[in-house]
């Protein structure tokens, strides 16, 4: 049989591949080029455009050999707030790449979110799937849920539906306006500050909080659960690496071609139910612990008791500890009005010899004043009378 002669990769632009080598981005190889700083089999290439291949031409940058592109990763990040959305930042903010300091490859974020966003965000090394992927042509549909001060009326959400003229670039700079594209939004939770699903097939600057102050309302949270194929399925803070078959999904997806997403999403992709604050308990562990969930939106809990109790030797349960009872608190005084109390203590005059309070404290003319008391040291009668011997049933 006839062996098939092997292919030799075809020759792509030298900026290309040093980005693709993992020295550095397009723009700054661009200007490694053009500063001299490269050769092409022995010979300093000036000229962009110029293309070349690692399996036939020895490339080098300042004098050290390419030793070919590296290996191709692609990263899943839940990005809290607090970070930006970028490599380095000039103010000297935390970026997201402070999640990816054990990973030895240069890698860079794919789209756009914001300082006070959070949700899903890719991080790969794959610039030409990033590329793909950010373009509008392409139609990747990202998912947000936005919480939105105030509730806005049906007619300004299909506004919003149907594309809504907002300014262009940065706030403030006044780069002129333009039209969004259509937006799909569906009411997610409700209330005086309801929670919307905003879903977009692009990825303007800050494009959904400008959309949002165009109709009067004030954007206070943004989460991003979805990107493509992809849902959010980590907890804030954390990344995992993407399988092979995802980034085939993400691959068909910049293509233009539809990749479906699961139906049913997992609880990172969801807001945390609405904790009921009840009057803070005595008890000071739980008190700590129900203070904290006010802040982070979960149910509190109490944690186990350092010291449990001691397991007996012959293999049965230890008896257990006998709680100690608490001291029964007095009994509250009865309410007694104003002016009754002169009237109690005409009732109240001691009586020689019977050491109790005449009528047992009641005024004049109640049942207990009729009642005739017996003389010291006789004997109770019975309500049917004396027994046979004169004697009480109860008298021995």
């Amino acid at each position: 049989m006839k062996q098939e002669p092997e292919k030799t990769p075809k020759p792509e632009r030298l900026q290309k591949i040093l980005a693709a080598a993992g020295l550095t981005s397009r723009r700054k190889a661009e200007e490694l080029i053009l500063e001299g700083r490269v050769q092409v089999n022995g010979q300093v290439v000036t000229e962009l455009g110029t293309k070349a291949s690692l399996a036939t031409d020895h490339i080098r940058v300042d004098g050290k050999l390419l030793q070919g592109a590296e290996k191709l990763r692609y990263f899943l990040l839940n990005k809290p707030k607090g970070f930006v959305t970028t490599v380095k930042d000039p103010e000297g903010r935390p970026t997201v790449m402070k999640f990816f300091e054990k990973v030895n490859v240069r890698l860079y974020p794919v789209g756009r979110l914001d300082y006070l966003s959070e949700g899903l965000l890719i991080v790969t090394n794959d610039g030409e799937l990033a590329n793909k992927l950010t373009r509008a042509s392409a139609g990747v549909k990202k998912t947000y849920l936005v919480k939105i001060s105030g509730a806005p009326s049906a007619a300004h959400l299909e506004q919003l539906r149907s594309g809504i003229m907002i300014e262009k670039g940065r706030f403030g700079r006044r780069e002129g306006r333009v039209l969004t594209q259509p937006a799909e939004i569906k009411l997610y939770r409700g209330g005086e500050n309801p929670w919307y699903e905003v879903t977009l097939t692009e990825g303007r600057n800050r494009e959904i909080r400008k959309m949002f102050e165009e109709i009067g309302h004030h954007v206070e949270k943004i989460k991003r659960i979805a990107f493509g194929p992809l849902v959010l399925d980590v907890v804030t803070g954390e990344q995992r690496e993407l399988t092979e078959m995802e980034v085939d999904l993400l691959r068909r997806a910049a293509a233009g071609r539809t990749a479906g997403r699961p139906s049913k999403l997992p609880p990172p992709a969801h807001l945390p139910l609405p904790v009921k604050h009840k009057y803070p308990p005595k008890n000071f562990a739980l008190k700590k612990s129900y203070f904290k969930s006010l802040h982070t939106g979960t149910q509190p809990t109490v944690a186990a008791p350092k010291s449990a109790a001691p397991v007996a030797a012959s293999g049965q349960d230890a008896p257990r500890p006998v709680r100690a009872e608490r001291p029964s608190k007095p009994f509250p005084k009865p309410f007694q009005p104003r002016g009754a109390s002169a009237a109690s203590n005409q009732g109240k005059e001691r009586v020689a010899g019977s050491g109790r309070p005449s009528g047992k404290g009641r005024p004049s003319g109640s049942r207990g004043a009729s009642r005739p008391r017996r003389e010291s040291g006789s004997r109770p009668f019975s309500k049917s009378g004396a027994t046979k011997g004169g004697k009480h049933p109860g008298s021995r």
